[in-house]
C-alpha cells in the first residue's frame, strides 16, 4: 500500500492548478492528467478536466482485494507482489473481482481493508505536506473526502465477501448426527382385557382355598394385575416355611386352571411372598412404547437399553455401562433375538457414532446381518468364527491400548479420559499423544497427533454356544479378559445363548459377567446354570423374562419390549442414509497387534527363564519338558513352550519315535 501510495505521490503532487472535481452519484470522476509546466492553462481555452481515480487509490483497493485472494490460497508472497505491482485496469480490475468470487473458503473477515485505506489516507495528506503545499486551495481536490466515500465502497466490498463466504463456509460444515425419529417405529394399538375386582376376589379365595387343602395357612394380601401375569402376595401364617409353598405350584397351576405358577420367595422391602399367575390375554409391549418414556428420555448415558415393563407395568430401562456385561439365554421362541435388537436399537436410538461402535458377531448369518452398513459398526457384521477369534483379539489390544493412554493421561476411566479431553478442547487447546514414538523426524507440514475423545464399544455375541464348539477354549480366555477389565476402557459384551449349559456358560465366563437376562429354558438346571436359581423354566414365552442385575440374589420378572423386521430395517435404512460405514480393517485380520491370552502375556516371564534354560539343557544333555518344569518349577505349557523355541533354534532336536529330543551340537 505504502509503495502505490508513493508511486503515485508524483502524479497527485505535481498538479497544483485549480481543479473543480466532478462527481456523478456517489463515484468520483477525477482525471489522471497532469500538465506539464509551461502549458497553457486559460480557463477560456482549456475545458474543465475530468479525473479518473487516482492511480494509489486503484492499487491500494485491488492490493486489498489481492490480498484477500492470496490469504485464502494461502500466499502470502503473491499479496506483496500485487501491493508492488504496475496499475491495473478497471478491466482486470472486474477479472480479479471474478476471480475472487469464485472462492469457496473465507478465512475471516478481511478488516485489513478499511485499516489500509485509513493509513493511505494519512500518508497521502503527508506526503502532499511534504511536498510543499501546507494546505490545499479551494479547488484541490479534497482528499479526505474521497478517502470517505473509498472506505465506503471498501465496507460494500467486505459484506459482500463476508455474505458469500459464510454461505459456503455453511455449505461445507460437517452436518451435525440426527439420531432416528421415533415414528420410524410402530405405534402398536391394542385392547386387552384384564381382570375385574370380582374375578380377583375368587381368584384369591381359591389360592388360600388350595392352600388350606394342603394344610398351608396363608391370606392374600394383594392382587396386582401386569401386562403377562397378576401377582398375589400371600401373607403366611407364623412356623409355615416357603419351601411348602414352593413345592405346590403346580398343584396350585392345576386348580387355577393356568399352564404355570411361579413362587416368588421374597418381595423386596415385604414380609409376604408372591404367586404369579398368567393372564388370559397377554399385552404386546411396544418398544416404541418403551423409548418413548420418561425414564428412557431422561437417561444420559449413551448404552442406555430399553428392556421393557415389569409385572406392575413400570417401564424397566437399565444403563450396560454399569451392568457392565450382560448374558442372555432362552430356548427357541422365548424372545431372546427380539430382546438384542431391542437392546441394538436402543443404543441406535441414544448414541452417535462418536459416542459408540460395535462389533456384531453372527453365527447363524440370518440374525444380525440386517445392520449391516449402518455407521456404529466397527468392522462389517462377522459370521466367520475364525475372524469372530481375531475380532476378540483386536478388542484385548485396543482394551490394552486404552488403559496404557489412560494411566498416561492420568484419568480412571473412559468418561474421565472424553472429559480431560473436552475440556481441553474447550480451552482451545489439544492433548498431544502420550503414546505416539517419533522415530523419523517430522515431514514437512506433518504435525504431532494429538488426542481425541474415544466411542464406547460394544461387543454383540448372537451364538456363544456355536463360537464356543468352533473355537474353543481359546474364545473363553478372551471372553474372560475382557469381561475381567474392560469396563474402565469403555468396552462391553453382550452374550446370547440358546443352551445354557455348563460347556457354554463355563464358571470362568459366569464369575465375570454378572448380570443376566433368562427367558424361558427348558429345565430348572437350565435356569439354575444362568440365574444361579430356578423360575425360568416356569416362564411363558414370547418375552418374558427374569432380569438379574448386578449386585443382587433376587431376579425381576419382566416381560420385553417388541420390535418387528419393517421397524428395523426402517432404522437401518435411516442410519445409512445419514452416514456410511467406515470399517477397520485390522480388527479381523489373522495376525494380533499383541499377546492377547494370559498364557502369551507370560511371553516376558518364559524370556527371563529361557537363557537358564538353554543352559540347563546343554549342560545336562536332558531336553526333555519334564526334566525343565522339574529345574524350574513351572508348568507344562510354558516348559513346552521353551522347549519348541529351542527348537526352531536348533539347540535341540524334533521328537524322535519315543518322544526323546537330542541336544544338538551347536560348533
Amino acid at each position: 500500500m505504502i509503495r502505490a501510495l508513493q508511486a503515485s505521490e508524483d502524479n497527485t503532487g505535481a498538479s497544483r492548478q485549480d481543479v473543480e472535481p466532478t462527481s456523478q452519484g456517489s463515484e468520483i470522476d477525477l482525471s489522471a492528467q497532469v500538465w506539464e509546466e509551461g502549458e497553457d492553462t486559460d480557463s477560456s481555452k482549456a475545458k474543465a478536466p475530468t479525473y479518473d481515480e487516482p492511480d494509489f487509490m486503484i492499487k491500494a483497493l485491488q492490493a486489498a482485494k489481492g490480498k484477500i485472494i492470496d490469504s485464502i490460497s494461502g500466499d502470502s508472497s503473491i499479496a506483496e507482489e500485487k501491493i508492488a505491482g504496475a496499475e491495473l485496469s478497471e478491466h482486470q480490475s472486474e477479472e480479479v473481482e471474478n476471480e475472487s468470487s469464485d472462492t469457496d473458503t473465507l478465512p475471516k473477515k478481511p478488516d485489513f481493508m478499511i485499516s489500509a485505506l485509513q493509513a493511505a489516507k494519512e500518508k497521502n495528506a503527508a506526503s502532499i505536506i511534504g511536498n510543499g503545499v501546507e494546505k490545499q486551495t479551494e479547488n484541490t481536490p479534497s482528499y479526505p473526502s474521497m478517502f470517505d466515500q473509498a472506505e465506503q465502497t471498501a465496507a460494500s466490498i467486505i459484506s459482500s465477501f463476508s455474505e458469500r463466504f459464510s454461505r459456503s463456509f455453511k455449505a461445507q460444515e460437517k452436518p451435525e448426527y440426527q439420531l432416528p425419529a421415533i415414528n420410524l417405529l410402530e405405534e402398536h394399538q391394542q385392547s386387552v382385557l384384564s381382570y375385574s375386582v370380582e374375578e380377583l376376589d375368587t381368584m384369591s379365595r381359591t389360592v388360600e382355598r388350595v392352600l388350606k387343602d394342603y394344610k398351608v395357612i396363608a391370606e392374600v394380601a394383594g392382587a396386582y394385575p401386569g401386562p403377562i401375569i397378576t401377582r398375589f402376595e400371600l401373607s403366611l401364617a407364623p412356623g409355615v416355611k416357603v419351601s411348602r409353598v414352593s413345592g405346590l405350584a403346580k398343584d396350585l397351576a392345576r386348580a387355577m386352571l393356568v399352564t404355570s405358577v411361579r413362587v416368588v420367595e421374597i418381595i423386596e422391602g415385604t414380609p409376604y411372598i408372591g404367586l404369579e399367575i398368567p393372564n388370559q390375554e397377554r399385552e404386546l409391549v411396544s418398544f416404541r412404547e418403551i423409548i418413548s418414556s420418561e425414564q428412557f428420555q431422561q437417561a444420559k448415558s449413551p448404552l442406555t437399553l430399553a428392556l421393557g415393563k415389569d409385572v406392575s407395568g413400570q417401564t424397566v430401562v437399565s444403563d450396560l455401562a454399569k451392568m457392565p456385561h450382560l448374558l442372555v439365554a432362552g430356548t427357541t421362541g422365548s424372545g431372546k433375538s427380539v430382546a438384542i435388537n431391542t437392546m441394538i436399537l436402543s443404543m441406535l436410538y441414544k448414541a452417535t457414532p462418536d459416542q459408540v461402535r460395535m462389533i456384531m458377531v453372527d453365527p447363524k448369518m440370518l440374525e444380525l446381518s440386517i445392520y449391516e452398513g449402518i455407521p456404529h459398526l466397527l468392522t462389517p457384521v462377522v459370521t466367520d468364527m475364525k475372524e469372530a477369534q481375531n475380532a476378540l483379539r483386536w478388542a484385548v489390544a485396543e482394551m490394552e491400548r486404552r488403559y496404557k493412554l489412560m494411566s498416561k493421561v492420568g484419568v480412571r476411566n473412559l468418561a474421565g479420559y472424553n472429559q480431560k479431553v473436552e475440556d481441553a478442547a474447550a480451552r482451545g487447546e489439544t492433548i498431544r499423544d502420550p503414546l505416539f514414538q517419533l522415530i523419523d523426524p517430522l515431514a514437512e507440514g506433518e504435525t504431532f497427533p494429538v488426542l481425541s475423545t474415544l466411542p464406547h464399544i460394544v461387543i454383540v455375541i448372537d451364538e456363544l454356544a456355536d463360537m464356543m464348539m468352533i473355537v474353543g477354549k481359546k474364545v473363553e480366555e478372551l471372553i474372560a479378559r475382557l469381561a475381567q477389565k474392560a469396563r474402565a476402557a469403555g468396552i462391553h459384551l453382550i452374550l446370547a445363548t440358546q443352551r445354557p449349559s455348563v460347556d457354554v456358560l463355563t464358571g470362568l465366563i459366569k464369575a465375570n459377567v454378572p448380570t443376566r437376562i433368562s427367558f424361558q429354558v427348558s429345565s430348572r438346571i437350565d435356569s439354575r446354570t444362568i440365574l444361579d436359581q430356578g423360575g425360568a423354566e416356569a416362564l411363558l414365552g414370547n418375552g418374558d423374562m427374569l432380569f438379574l442385575p448386578s449386585g443382587t440374589s433376587v431376579p425381576t420378572r419382566s416381560h420385553g419390549a417388541f420390535v418387528g423386521d419393517e421397524e428395523v430395517h426402517a432404522v437401518v435404512d435411516y442410519l445409512k442414509s445419514h452416514g456410511g460405514a467406515n470399517y477397520i480393517a485390522e480388527i479381523t485380520q489373522e495376525e494380533p497387534a499383541v499377546n492377547t491370552t494370559g498364557a502369551e502375556n507370560v511371553q516376558d516371564e518364559v524370556d527371563a527363564l529361557y537363557d537358564d534354560a538353554v543352559s540347563f539343557v546343554m549342560e545336562t544333555g536332558r531336553a526333555s519338558i519334564s526334566s525343565v518344569q522339574r529345574r524350574f518349577k513351572v508348568g507344562y505349557n510354558r516348559a513346552a513352550r521353551m522347549i519348541d523355541q529351542m527348537e526352531e533354534e536348533n539347540i535341540v532336536s524334533e521328537p524322535e519315535g519315543n518322544g526323546s529330543r537330542r541336544v544338538l551340537d551347536r560348533e
